[in-house]
């Protein structure tokens, strides 16, 4: 589903026509998905939900994030994510008061159902996807009813321009021009996206086994499952405040190494605690503060892969990315049913690995949203050559 609406979303159906269609699928899926009569029904509408599912952070992270400049980016990528941890944590009381699976479903489907009906129509698409798409007017309008709403003018003899055109003296900016495409072959074709891809794809597979494996392993810590999935959701929240705070200052290379490894070590800690006793409070608390950390490198993650590649193939990129993420999902149950201590050693290793892969990485500080394969090359030259 990730790769799959990544694609879509970079091409023909843009962001915002994506997102649509993955919330309807969610919404209508989910509900039908009580009405199962037998389990491989079951199992083939939650295989169709997972296609959808895939894709609706991915699209609505990109649809949100593509319009802010590089001073902002990080503050206002971090913020989303409150809500995702909020919704976790309205999760466990919904699933505390809906104990019927079949119910259980109709209650997390219907805000899929309200997002389309009271938020989409208020939602522009991004003027990003527009430009590269050719639709150089319609990314105007977009600029011009995000000036009002901040009451803010843009001048009258403004132009929209791609990363590639600024030095082309012939081109006509504010007519339709030809869209320019990408896809997972040019990332793969080019030196620079190439090696950017290969390490965003193994630190995120990385982070996705520590993430959900210790969301997952509350049921190893023999203490209340509903408490511990609302307080895991809760510890992530200010993770976020953190990262937001310190995201400009260290930059995203630093901390998201740091957070990997604050919560690697956290992780060993929780290995090498006895079961019972005191120790198994101890051992809650290393596992609180090892999802703590890294649900910032998590979503971190986001912003830095959606700053390392083109608008051209930003979202293809990031559906790799997620897609290994899922991958690391499917993975994380089959350490958690290891027993009590392996898990905590298999996330430890994975959160020490994740960090050093991070190593490789370029610093993205303060650095543009680079629009085609093209601008990007030039635009990294320059940056470094100075």
């Amino acid at each position: 589903g990730a790769g799959v609406f990544g694609h879509l979303s970079d091409s023909s159906l843009g962001r915002k026509g994506s997102l649509t269609i993955i919330c309807l699928f969610n919404g209508i899926l989910g509900c039908i998905t009580a009405l199962s009569p037998n389990y491989w029904v079951y199992t083939l509408l939650r295989f169709l939900s997972g296609l959808s599912t895939g894709g609706v952070g991915m699209c609505a992270f990109v649809l949100a994030t593509e319009p802010i400049g590089p001073t902002k980016r990080g503050v206002a990528g971090m913020s989303t994510f409150y809500f995702f941890s909020a919704g976790i944590a309205l999760l466990s009381g919904i699933a505390y008061i809906f104990q019927s699976w079949r119910s259980l479903y109709v209650a997390s489907s219907i805000p899929s159902i309200m997002f389309i009906t009271f938020v989409i129509p208020f939602v522009s698409e991004s003027p990003r996807w527009y430009l590269v798409r050719g639709k150089t007017k319609e990314a105007m309008d977009v600029m011009h009813r995000m000036a009002q709403c901040n009451g803010r003018t843009i001048p009258l003899n403004a132009e929209l321009t791609l990363d590639d055109d600024v030095n082309k003296s012939n081109v006509t900016l504010l007519e339709e021009r030809e869209a320019v495409t990408g896809s997972l072959f040019d990332v793969l074709r080019s030196p620079i996206t190439r090696v950017r891809l290969f390490l965003a794809v193994l630190i995120n597979f990385c982070c996705a086994i520590v993430y959900y494996g210790l969301s997952l392993n509350v049921v190893n810590l023999e203490t209340n499952l509903y408490f511990n999935v609302f307080l895991n959701a809760m510890a992530e929240m200010p993770a976020y405040t953190l990262t937001a705070m310190m995201l400009d200052r260290f930059g995203r290379k630093p901390l998201a190494i740091g957070t990997m490894w604050f919560s690697g070590v956290f992780c060993f800690l929780g290995s090498i605690m006895k079961s019972y006793g005191m120790w198994k409070t101890l051992r809650m608390i290393c596992g609180v503060l090892g999802i703590f950390s890294m649900a910032g490198t998590y979503n971190l993650l986001f912003i830095y892969t959606v700053e390392l590649f083109p608008t051209v193939v930003r979202n293809a990129a990031l559906g790799c990315a997620t897609q290994a993420s899922q991958m690391g999902a499917i993975l994380a149950p089959l350490v958690v049913v290891m027993g009590n201590t392996l898990p905590f050693f298999v996330f430890s290793v994975c959160g020490i690995v994740g960090g050093l892969l991070g190593f490789y990485l370029p610093e993205t500080l303060n650095r543009p949203l680079y629009d085609t394969m093209t601008g990007m090359e030039e635009g990294e030259a320059i940056w470094s050559s100075a």
